[in-house]
C-alpha cells in the first residue's frame, strides 16, 4: 500500500495470493503464437518432452484444450500421415475424450496423443498429394468424368454412363485395370518410412499394371 492510499496490486502478489505462477501467456498476442508454433515443431522434430513441456505452459496459463487437440489432430495428418495411420486415430480420440471430460483430466489424454504423435515415424506424403491435387485444380482445364465412372441410374443409363465400368471385386486381387481420369494424374508418392513403406510396395505394383 503507498503512502496516497492506493493499492499497488502486482503479478508478483497476485501468484502468492492464489499460490500459483503467473505465466505471460496472451491467447491474442505473440506468446500465444510463439508457444503454439514450439509446441507443433517439436513434436514434428520427434521431442516428446519439449512437446509436452510447451503443452503443460499452454494448459497452465489457461489454453483452450480444445486448440491444443485441433493441433494434435492436424499434425497427426499432416505429418505423421500413412507412415502411422493410427497417430490420427488416437489425435481423433484424444479430441474427443478432452470435450467429453474436461479439464484438468483432459490434460492426461492429450499427453497420451502428444507423445505418440511426436514419437511416430513421420511422412507429409499425404499431405504434399493434396496441395499438388489442388494446384491442378487452380492451374490446369478441369478434366470432365470418364463415361463408365458416371452415375448411370434414372437417364445416365440411356446416355451411357456406367457402361463398361469394371467392378474391381469382380476380379482376381480385386483389382481390375482401369481408367479413373481421362488425362493420367500421380499426385501421392509414398515414402518408404513406417507402414507408409507397405502403402508404397502395393501401389507401384497396381500402377506397373494400370500404365
Amino acid at each position: 500500500k503507498s503512502k496516497d492510499g492506493s493499492i499497488n496490486f502486482t503479478l508478483e502478489a497476485a501468484s502468492e495470493s492464489i499460490q500459483k505462477k503467473v505465466i505471460l501467456y496472451d491467447k491474442d498476442e505473440d506468446g500465444h503464437y510463439d508457444t503454439a508454433s514450439a509446441f507443433i515443431k517439436s513434436m514434428r522434430g520427434s521431442d516428446p518432452d519439449a512437446a509436452l513441456y510447451w503443452m503443460a505452459k499452454m494448459l497452465y496459463a489457461g489454453e483452450d484444450p480444445r486448440f491444443i487437440a485441433r493441433r494434435i489432430c492436424i499434425l497427426a495428418a499432416e505429418d505423421v500421415g500413412n507412415a502411422d495411420p493410427l497417430a490420427l486415430v488416437l489425435a481423433n480420440a484424444a479430441l474427443q475424450i478432452s470435450e467429453f471430460v474436461g479439464m484438468p483430466e483432459a490434460r492426461i489424454p492429450l499427453a497420451q496423443a502428444c507423445i505418440y504423435v511426436s514419437c511416430a515415424p513421420k511422412s507429409n506424403a499425404g499431405y504434399l498429394a493434396i496441395e499438388k491435387a489442388y494446384q491442378a485444380i487452380e492451374s490446369q482445364k478441369v478434366q470432365e468424368v470418364p463415361d463408365h465412372l458416371k452415375d448411370g441410374t434414372l437417364d445416365g443409363d440411356a446416355l451411357g454412363h456406367g457402361k463398361d465400368y469394371k467392378y474391381a471385386h469382380n476380379y482376381e486381387g480385386h483389382f481390375v485395370k482401369q481408367k479413373y481420369t481421362r488425362k493420367k494424374v500421380r499426385y501421392y508418392e509414398p515414402t518408404e518410412i513406417g507402414y507408409e513403406a507397405k502403402i508404397k510396395q502395393r501401389l507401384e505394383k497396381l500402377r506397373k499394371i494400370n500404365k
